[in-house]
This record gives structure tokens, C-alpha cells and sequence, in this order.
């Protein structure tokens, strides 16, 4: 059983004063399709080095070389224009707000795309067209929780979206995020989690 189900109805997003609670009915995956065909296999996401539920390796993370893991898709919903990857911190808030942390937002990957290759070079702009951002600026931002307290809880949040956003990065990467959530809302037609453990080496 896949660890994630337990927190994906109430981790839909932790992020600043913006409700997904509009995702669309089509990216639920429940009732069967049309005509009482099948329904469509969920959207999933698999990310390379750890198995979902379980700690992150060293190397992907802030005692490391703060590496971005390889990942990989499968059973992208028909209609898919872009993705958008959402890797965040549910146990740490951002200057005692309701942000949690953000290590890793890329939006604009092309519907085409089935992954992300491990260690994506630092840039607002990706070799596929995808732009991200992070708390760090423009790259991923591994893993960081102390030593002296317990393992946090990072999401892996895929989304399949009918639309490519008209977001460009900005310089704060929660202002960016925002901005990207909000561009999101009523376009998500299909959702994927996955989630890894860390705290930093005693």
C-alpha cells in the first residue's frame, strides 16, 4: 500500500492561501468512463533511489550534494498539455506563515515528457522548456531537516494540467509558487504524489 494515501486528502497542498480544492472531478480517477468503459489508470509517479514512504539517500539531500532524484510517470491522462512537479516540506513552515518549504517547483514540462533526468542543472530554464524555482533560487533544494528532531515528511506533487501557465520566474520562489498554484486552478486533470523521509545525520 502506497505510503502516500494516508496524507494526499490532507497534504492536497501546503502552500500559501491557495485552495486546490478546485481540482477538477476528472483528476480524482474514481466511476468507471463513459459508456461504462474502463476508467483510465491513475496518473503515477516513481522517483529513483528510494521507495515511497521511505528515507531519502544522502546524496539527493542537504548533507549530500543536493542532487535532484531521477523520476519517471506513467499513464499520463489523455488531454495532458503540461506538468507541473511540486516538492515541498510539510513540516516546515516558512517564517511561521502557512507556506511550508519550498524545495522544487518546475511547471511547463511538456505533456510529452514521462520524467526528469537525476541532476538537473541550476537555471530558471530546463533543456525541455520547463522553468523552476525553489527557496534557493533557481534549482532544486534538497532535503535539510535537523538532526535533533524527527524525520519530515517531503512531497513529491505531480500534476497533470490541460494548459501551459503563463507563469515566468520570479525572484522569490514562494511568490512564485503562488502564482503558479493559482494559474493552475480548474486546468489539473490528473494528480500523482510521492513521498520520501529525511532528517540530517545525527
Amino acid at each position: 500500500m502506497r505510503f502516500l494515501r494516508l496524507l494526499t486528502a490532507s497534504l492536497v497542498l501546503c502552500v500559501p492561501a491557495v485552495t486546490l480544492g478546485a481540482l477538477d472531478a476528472r483528476a480524482q480517477g474514481g466511476g468507471g468512463g463513459r459508456g461504462g468503459a474502463p476508467a483510465a489508470k491513475p496518473l503515477t509517479l516513481t522517483v529513483e533511489g528510494f521507495a515511497d514512504g521511505t528515507d531519502i539517500p544522502a546524496k539527493y539531500t542537504q548533507a549530500g550534494d543536493q542532487t535532484s532524484p531521477k523520476m519517471s510517470w506513467i499513464n499520463t491522462p489523455e488531454g495532458t498539455v503540461s506538468f507541473v512537479l511540486n516538492v515541498h516540506d510539510i513540516d516546515n513552515s516558512h517564517n511561521h506563515t502557512t507556506d511550508d518549504q519550498a524545495h522544487w517547483v518546475v511547471w511547463n514540462i511538456p505533456g510529452t515528457a514521462t520524467g526528469l533526468p537525476e541532476g538537473v542543472p541550476k537555471g530558471e530554464k530546463l533543456e525541455n522548456g520547463a522553468y523552476q524555482i525553489s527557496a534557493n533560487g533557481a534549482s532544486y533544494r534538497g532535503p535539510g531537516a535537523p538532526a535533533n528532531g524527527p524525520k519530515h515528511h517531503y512531497v513529491f506533487d505531480l500534476y497533470a494540467l490541460d494548459t501551459k501557465l503563463d507563469v515566468q520566474p520570479g525572484t522569490d520562489g514562494f511568490a512564485t509558487r503562488t502564482e503558479v498554484m493559482k494559474a493552475m486552478q480548474g486546468h489539473i486533470i490528473g494528480k500523482a504524489a510521492y513521498v520520501g523521509l529525511f532528517h540530517r545525520p545525527e
